[in-house]
Formats: C-alpha cells, structure tokens, sequence
C-alpha cells in the first residue's frame, strides 16, 4: 500500500462575472482579432448574450435550428437536453431585441433561412464548432482583461456564464423581496434541471449574494424581535 496518500485536485470553483465584466466581454467580441474564415463577431457577440441572458449550456445554445428561435414571443425551445428532456425558455425584451437584430443580419448576410437549419452560425454556413469558439472566448477574455485573482484552477470559462445568470438571477430576486425559496424550483426548471439539487452548483456564494441574504434574515430577525 502507498505510504502517501495524493492529495485530491483543488475543487473547480465557478468564476462569477461582474457586470462590467461582462459589458468589456460583449464589447471585446466585435473588435477582438478575428479569423475572418470561421466566426463572424457580431454571430460570437449573438452567442455570448444567449450564454448569459438565457443561462443556457453551450451545447443547448448551438443546437439551436431556426425553428426553434421564437422572436415574437420570445421563446427559445430547447430539444432534448442532457437530461434527454425539452423545455421551453422565455427570455427577456432586450435579448429578444439583440437576437431580432442578430437574425435580420444573418438573413442579410445570405445565410440559409431553412427552419432546420444552426440560428447560430459559421461562416462555414454550419453549428459552432465548440473548439473554434473556445479559442475565440480566449482571445476575447484576455482583450477584455478579465482573469482570476482568487487562485481558482481554471481562468473565467463559457460555462461560468451560465452559473452567472443563476446568480445574477438570485441576487435581483433577493433585492426585490421576491421570496426566493419558493422560486428556486422554477430556477431549476428554467435551466433544464431534474432535480432541485442539482441548482446548487450554479448558486456560488458572491459578496453580492451574500449581502443580499444576509440583509433578508436581518430584517427577518428585526421583524420577529420587534413582534415580542
């Protein structure tokens, strides 16, 4: 038996993105330096907003086929998922807006307009190659000037803006009053879970977050004591 026993890999910690990182991340994707044979950055600028604005994985946003963009209600269907489940995912006037504007410039640009056809699209006229792209987010990160500084293992992913959107989401439901455990499991619902549990990975505790949850019970427990 070995006399030493390793040590287990530091744990993968998501990375979440302020607000103004993400404006210089959406900013940098139309200037960042391109290739013009594989991604058109107004498409990566498209895709970025998609990633966060619906909390969507990578491999649900690039699925995508034309018929399943919505624009007039604002609704996104996305087929058979991780957990081989559909959904139906509303999204906001503002994406809507940016992705009406991201359709009529594809359509525009000759794309095929064929309902089973990639909404997001290569110059290639195919889906996103994931590779390509990750290479692409790469060059955009770095431009924008976003990096760890809490000694997490990886630098800021695509992924970590899908757990953004989870807490951005709870930290505006905190800041409304909203009752935010009645509404996890719609949470969960919206991001395609099976299970509530499997939420609690995206819900990273952020000094935001934190200050927020903390100001609820304070005013709870103000609330009970003012009662006695």
């Amino acid at each position: 038996m070995p006399t030493t026993i390793p040590k287990k890999p530091q744990p993968l910690r998501p990375y979440i993105y302020s607000v103004d990182e993400l404006r210089a991340l959406l900013d940098s994707s139309l200037t960042y330096q391109k290739n013009l044979y594989l991604l058109e950055p107004y498409m990566v600028h498209a895709l970025l907003l998609t990633l966060y604005g619906a909390g969507l994985r990578f491999s649900e946003a690039t699925n995508l086929v034309l018929a399943d963009v919505d624009l007039y209600q604002g609704i996104l269907t996305i087929r058979e998922t991780k957990f081989y489940k559909s959904r139906l995912v509303p999204i906001g006037s503002q994406l809507t807006q940016f992705l009406t504007q991201y359709a009529q410039r594809r359509r525009n640009e000759g794309y095929s307009q064929n309902s089973n056809i990639p909404f997001f699209i290569g110059r290639n006229g195919k889906a996103v190659n994931q590779r390509t792209f990750g290479n692409a987010f790469q060059r955009i990160r770095k431009k924008a000037g976003i990096k760890r500084t809490d000694g997490g293992r990886f630098q800021p992913r695509i992924h970590d803006l899908r757990h953004t959107f989870a807490v951005h989401r709870l930290t505006a439901w905190y800041k409304e009053g909203a009752d935010v455990q009645r509404l996890l499991p719609v949470l969960s619902v919206y991001l395609g879970h099976a299970e509530l549990r499997s939420s609690s990975v995206y819900l990273t505790m952020t000094p935001a977050l934190l200050e927020e949850a903390g100001r609820r019970f304070h005013n709870y427990a103000f609330k009970e004591e003012s009662h006695d």
